[in-house]
């Protein structure tokens, strides 16, 4: 199920979800005595909602619904920090809903650098940090609010033509012929992802826009221009923890069913651009998603 900003999910969407909860492994946080199998069956809220000590009712969402345990990646620096991991930002946590309570709602701060294949280009992702809220209701079903996301350009392989150049034993470009020099570079190229306005992270769902950035084409050139990429990611296995505090935690997953579709609003260059980026494409494209994230309840965020 997908989302805005503005909606919250009921407890109808919860139930559609749970096939998708229920093929994750299931694991605890570092150093918690694992419940009876049947306790653990009628429990919904594991893994960082336990670490959390939220005693609230509502589901654990896509990324957090199966932390392992890894009490060797437990360490922590001084400063409450992972080695290595920089301090989360929770400046992006969206406002409540009204009568939403702080104590049982946080806020999720997710960071990834995913590996795209669309169509016929394959890159690694700039980081992407995404920034969302998740808790109880009022009325007692669960709710989801979008906070935002962040990201900056990636360089495409071979830029707007797709003409490497790459220079031989002989002086020559291997693709051209022509004396190494003699040929201009080819117009760059570079993808931005952007929000496509949707998101459902009980199940995985959420849509892109990926914007097509050179000298040669018009600022809206985009693909998913008017109808955003959908992904809906499966887990490619548990969670792990990597501290309890702050909580951190590191998932996988990915997407190899979604399509990816023509590139638009690229003005005279339209045809080169998705003859060049191989769209749009039905199949073949995949996006691999590792990811770590964190997250604070309201009541232990700084006051604005």
């Amino acid at each position: 199920m997908s989302i805005n900003s503005a909606d919250h999910r009921s407890s109808a969407d919860h139930r559609s979800s749970a096939d998708f909860r229920s093929s994750a492994a299931h694991g605890r946080a570092p150093g918690r005595r694992r419940a009876p199998l049947a306790r653990r069956a009628a429990l919904t809220l594991a893994g960082a909602a336990a670490l959390a000590g939220l005693a609230g009712t509502y589901t654990a969402s896509y990324a957090n619904s199966a932390p392992a345990a890894t009490p060797a990646l437990t360490a922590a620096t001084t400063d409450g920090a992972v080695k290595g991991q920089p301090p989360a930002d929770f400046g992006d946590c969206p406002a409540l809903p009204t009568g939403a309570d702080p104590a049982r709602w946080r806020c999720e701060v997710h960071s990834a650098s995913p590996q795209l294949t669309l169509g016929k280009i394959s890159v690694t992702l700039a980081p992407i940090t995404m920034t969302h809220a998740e808790g109880p209701l009022p009325d007692g079903t669960n709710g989801q609010v979008w906070g935002a996301m962040h990201s900056t350009p990636t360089a495409v392989p071979g830029g707007l033509t797709g003409m490497t150049g790459t220079t031989g034993m002989t002086g020559t470009t291997g693709m051209t012929g022509t004396p190494a020099g003699d040929r201009a570079r080819p117009p760059a190229l570079a993808i931005l992802p952007e929000y496509g306005g949707r998101s459902d992270f009980f199940t995985g769902q959420f849509s892109l826009r990926f914007r097509l950035l050179s000298p040669l084409l018009p600022h809206d050139c985009a693909i998913g221009a008017s109808a955003p990429v959908d992904f809906r990611l499966k887990r490619s296995g548990p969670s792990e923890w990597l501290s309890e505090n702050p909580p951190l935690i590191r998932f996988s997953a990915y997407d190899d069913t979604f399509t990816a579709p023509a590139a638009e609003n690229c003005g005279p260059l339209s045809a080169l651009v998705n003859r060049r980026l191989g769209l749009p494409a039905a199949t073949g494209n995949q996006m691999s998603y590792d990811a770590i994230y964190t997250f604070r309840t309201y009541d232990q965020l700084p006051a604005v």
